[in-house]
Order: structure tokens, then C-alpha cells, then sequence
């Protein structure tokens, strides 16, 4: 184990490089007030240190709101808000003191989209998990396919990708007219259900033909795991506690 000054106190923190990132970009990014005392408690726990993009965001800010908040990146906000944004430690119920023995389990769920898509963080054995994918690679739980997709980056080069613009083409048959004024109107607990649902052949033939209403994110990411062990028998494991 290493003590937190070890991961904190660092030569290279990602923090300031990231910020410049962010702010050259292509993509609009709110970065949100994070709390300084629940950043070190959650860096303690992942063992990762602030070299890392993932310690930087942890540390540093509440989260991330990516394109109007269309992609919402865990960071460690201030307090529990009931209508706010998560943080990554509430998301995958991370015990309130460092404790050795807490499990990641299958990965650390890092993002979540409005459709209920889930960004996760591979663990050291995907194939005992049964997810695809080498450990430390980025994976997309697709609402509109229900499976796990391995994207071929870790979390650094998956969060450069996302700054420079990746998320137009990544998502480029899954929006509509008039998304971002739907979006931007949720609250940080909040996603989209669709009617036909996203995986269905109605949902995937024609977006625009959906009904969308804003439902809890739980509600959604529920449904989604109900419904792939009712079509395939199959449980994606954990996407999050919200």
C-alpha cells in the first residue's frame, strides 16, 4: 500500500497538463468544484497516484460535464447531492474508509452517458468477469447493443479522444435535433429513456421516431441489466450506483 503523500505529492501531477487540454480542445467540458478531503479518500482507495489523468480528475475537480453534460466523468464533488452529479467513490460504493480489501470487482465504472451508456475501467481479469478487452482498457456498456464494447485505449488516451472531439462520430447515429437543449435541461442523477427502446429494431431504425423522457439514472441502468438477463440470460454486471 502506499501512503497518501506518495500519491499526491508528485513532480508530474496530470492536473495542470490536463486543464490545458481541456481548455484547447474541441469540445466544450464544465469542470466541476471538487472536494479536496474526499479527492485524497478516494485517490487513497484507488491507489492510483495524481501522475494519472484519473488521479488528477479525482483530486482536483467534481467531475467533468462533456458537451452540455451529454458524458458526465466522475470526480469527487463536494457533499451528496440528491439532484447532482455522483462521485466516483458513491458510483462504485467505495467503502467510507481505506480498506485494503475493497474489490473493484470486474472495473471502476468512470463515466456515464445520458442514453444510459456505461465507461468502465477493466480490472485485472476481464475474462473471469466475462467482459472483452486487456485489464486497464477502456469499455462502453452500448444501451443500443447491451453488451460491453472493448474501445482499444486506456483511460488517458480514451479521455484525449473524447477532448479532441470523439464523441460526434462516437455517437454521430444516436443523436437528434434538438439534443442538446434536452440534454443540457437534465439533472446530474438523470438520463434518457427512449420509446421504441435503443436496442430494439423500431429504437435503432429511427431515432427521431422515439419518445424520450428524462428518467433517474438508476431507473435506466436498472432496466438495462434486467432487460439483458431477460433476452440473454446474461448480467453486464455492476454499471454504477447512482
Amino acid at each position: 500500500m502506499r501512503e497518501l503523500d506518495e500519491l499526491t505529492d508528485v513532480d508530474d501531477p496530470a492536473w495542470p497538463l490536463l486543464l490545458q487540454e481541456l481548455s484547447a480542445g474541441d469540445t466544450p467540458v464544465e469542470v466541476l468544484p471538487g472536494d479536496p478531503e474526499s479527492g485524497r479518500a478516494c485517490l487513497l482507495q484507488l491507489q492510483v497516484s495524481a501522475r494519472s489523468h484519473l488521479g488528477g480528475i479525482v483530486l482536483n475537480c467534481g467531475g467533468l460535464l462533456v458537451d452540455g453534460g451529454w458524458l458526465r466523468i466522475f470526480g469527487s464533488p463536494s457533499g451528496v447531492d440528491a439532484t447532482g452529479l455522483p462521485g466516483l467513490a458513491e458510483v462504485n460504493a467505495m467503502p467510507a474508509t481505506f480498506d485494503p480489501a475493497w474489490p473493484s470487482g470486474a472495473g471502476l465504472v468512470v463515466a456515464h452517458d445520458v442514453l444510459g451508456g456505461v465507461f468502465t475501467l477493466n480490472g485485472g481479469d476481464p475474462r473471469a468477469a466475462g467482459r472483452p478487452g486487456e485489464p486497464g482498457e477502456i469499455l462502453y456498456f452500448a444501451p443500443d447493443a447491451l453488451r460491453w464494447e472493448a474501445l482499444g485505449a486506456g483511460h488517458s488516451a480514451w479521455l484525449s479522444w473524447i477532448l479532441s472531439g470523439g464523441l460526434q462520430e462516437f455517437y454521430g447515429s444516436l443523436r437528434w435535433d434538438g439534443w442538446h437543449a434536452e440534454v443540457s435541461a437534465l439533472k446530474g442523477r438523470q438520463g434518457l429513456s427512449f420509446f421504441p427502446p435503443l436496442w430494439s429494431a423500431e429504437g435503432r431504425r429511427e431515432l427521431s421516431a422515439t419518445s424520450r423522457r428524462a428518467v433517474p439514472m438508476a431507473e435506466l441502468l436498472g432496466l438495462s441489466r434486467d432487460t439483458c438477463l431477460q433476452l440473454d440470460g446474461v448480467d453486464p454486471g455492476s454499471l454504477g450506483v447512482v
